[in-house]
């Protein structure tokens, strides 16, 4: 046995003994003496702590590299804006308030408040930079800023998407991603408001004439209105972006406690069963949703040519059949997304523009457009959704007798990325199960079309209708089109994909009233919602076409005085309404009597 260990054992103190013999299991360890991996540790973190004196230079250098990636961070964070196409490199020429605020803070401060402030800092940053990478977001996919109040909502709905569009694996990847990037981002961004915070403090002389001249500046710059680059010089952009976010958060609370009430309130709430749609009795009423239907489709210089050319295509084949229509425009409450916004705001009259106002009218006994013709009596009342794929309550709301959804509808063919079927297929299977089938009393259906859904790949094709079956020729086309990944992160792709898929939508629907529509049908169909911005466009309206089809003149002369455009394809210059405007007019057009409910 080493010496060394002998020794050591026989000196500790309260030994007792001298000279003491190891214990048998210490005499089974490997010859290294007792404290050697201590001392050895203690060699190394001595080394480390006087690296800098061995090596100045390569010390100072890191030091400099640090401390400047540490203010990038910080001043990067204040100066992020909160859309993509302000991502630009001039967004950040500018003097941020809160760090002069911030540096002035940290040099007025002892030690320990300094350490605790730096670290709230950090945490502001963190939540600064959260908010406006989410803004990008939704301001890319949903033509508005993120709602902290409201859009935590959406998430489920979003990894749902996801998970539909790119596989499972994919979603739940991106889940703990994003989770995992706002970890990184708080852990990053104190470590730098720490870093700065102990600088600052070390060399508080020159620190706080860097702080008072540029405070300074600032405040020059902000009397003279100073810009640059488009932009002012003097920027309070990051108080700014979270004063915001908290505003927008009360706001929110405060209208839920407000639409609580105006969803009480019904123009139509008294009205005797009697008194509802008199001038639609004996006819089928179809209401159908075609996804993401927006202005862009029929405007837009990329997507309008081959959207037009088959709106003018359905617009003779149905004359050809007797058909007539009139079209106009509705202001959509929703963009890019949540289609269930779009569907509540026409059928209820209601501005539907959030889910908590979607969970609060839907869970009362608002009239919507189509319970009120389940509340006549005089009409059977269905709804075909094939995006449907779990329990649906609102079923009730919308005053439905039977729901079709994607399980009940037959289908055996693919998936077509989010979409469950091909709508050509969910048309027919609704005259197969439903439409076409005979009935004591005429028929009111709700039709929810999806082929047309974000992120456009791959796109069904037109087939035979005689061929559809169960769905399973759409095999070949499924595994024949684009993929989803090569289509989601491309725009240019994405807009022509987009019009394709309208084009199908739109040629399903008009093949399917051609083939199947009576004397008797009258078809209103409209989109939701416009596509993503990225597909129409930064700034683009709101706005949705929106079309009335029926062979009786009589229907049709009933919305003669809403000077809608002749034909499928509404004109520039058709009158634009907001959708929530649409119950009434309709209501009203067919001899509906306003008995108001005050709730």
């Amino acid at each position: 046995m080493p010496v060394f260990t002998r020794f050591h054992q026989s000196s500790r103190p309260g030994d007792g003994r001298s000279g003491a013999e190891p214990q048998p299991e210490r005499a089974q360890k490997a010859d290294v003496p007792e404290g050697a991996e201590t001392a050895g540790a203690g060699t190394r973190l001595s080394r480390l702590r006087t690296w800098r004196t061995r090596l100045p230079r390569a010390a100072r250098a890191l030091h400099l590299t640090t401390t400047a990636l540490a203010a990038v961070l910080v001043l990067g964070a204040l100066l992020l804006p909160n859309t993509l196409p302000a991502l630009k490199a001039v967004s950040f020429a500018r003097i941020p308030a809160e760090a002069v605020i911030g540096a002035v803070v940290v040099l007025a401060l002892p030690p320990r408040p300094r350490l605790a402030a730096a670290v709230l800092y950090g945490l502001g940053l963190t939540a600064l930079t959260t908010v406006n990478l989410l803004d990008m977001g939704f301001n890319e996919y949903l033509g508005r800023g993120f709602n902290a109040a409201l859009d935590w909502d959406l998430l489920p709905d979003a990894q749902a998407y996801v998970e539909d569009t790119l596989g499972g694996g994919v979603a739940t990847a991106a889940a703990v991603g994003a989770v995992l990037f706002v970890l990184l981002v708080a852990a990053v961004m104190v470590a730098a408001a720490v870093r700065l915070a102990s600088v600052l403090a070390r060399h508080r002389v020159r620190a706080t004439k860097g702080a008072l001249i540029a405070g300074t500046a600032w405040v020059t710059c902000s009397a003279l209105g100073l810009t640059l680059f488009g932009g002012p010089v003097a920027s309070e952009r990051g108080a700014g972006a979270l004063r915001v976010h908290a505003q927008r958060t009360v706001e929110s609370l405060r209208d839920e406690a407000a639409f609580v009430k105006q969803s009480k309130a019904d123009t139509f709430g008294n009205t005797p069963p009697g008194q509802l749609l008199p001038d639609l009795r004996g006819k089928d009423v179809i209401f159908t949703f075609i996804e993401s239907y927006g202005r862009s489709a029929i405007e837009d210089p990329v997507m309008a040519p081959g959207v037009d050319r088959t709106l003018d295509t359905g617009t003779r084949a149905l004359e050809k059949a007797g058909f007539a229509a009139r079209s106009g425009w509705l202001t959509s409450a929703t963009y890019g997304g949540s289609s269930w916004l779009g569907h509540s705001t026409t059928m209820s009259g209601l501005w539907i523009d959030n889910q908590r106002r979607y969970r609060t009218v839907s869970a009362g006994d608002h009239l919507t457009l189509t319970k009120a013709f389940q509340k006549t009596g005089a009409w059977d009342t269905v709804g075909v959704m094939p995006g449907v794929q779990k329990g649906w309550p609102e079923e009730k709301w919308y005053g439905l007798d039977k729901l079709y959804d994607a399980f009940d509808l037959g289908y055996r063919g693919p998936k077509f990325s989010w979409s469950t079927m091909p709508d050509q297929y969910a048309l027919e299977a609704f005259q197969r199960q439903v439409h076409g089938k005979k009935r004591d009393k005429p028929l009111m259906s709700f039709v929810i079309l999806t082929s047309s859904h974000q992120p456009w790949a791959p796109i069904p094709k037109m087939v035979g209708w005689d061929e559809l079956g169960d769905g399973s020729v759409f095999d070949a086309i499924q595994k024949a089109g684009n993929q989803a990944s090569d289509v989601i992160t491309d725009t240019a792709k994405s807009r022509q994909e987009y019009g394709k898929s309208i084009q199908y939508s739109l040629t399903s629907l008009t093949q399917w009233l051609q083939r199947y529509g009576t004397d008797d049908t009258v078809l209103v169909f409209l989109g939701d919602h416009q596509p993503i911005a990225r597909v129409s466009g930064t700034g683009a309206s709101r706005d949705v076409p929106v079309s009335i089809v029926a062979k009786d003149p009589k229907v049709l002369d009933k919305v003669a005085d809403w000077n809608w455009t002749e034909g499928l394809k509404p004109g520039r210059e058709a009158p634009v309404w907001k959708m929530s405007a649409f119950r009434d007019r309709f209501l009203k057009a067919f001899g509906s009597t306003p008995h108001p409910s005050t709730g």
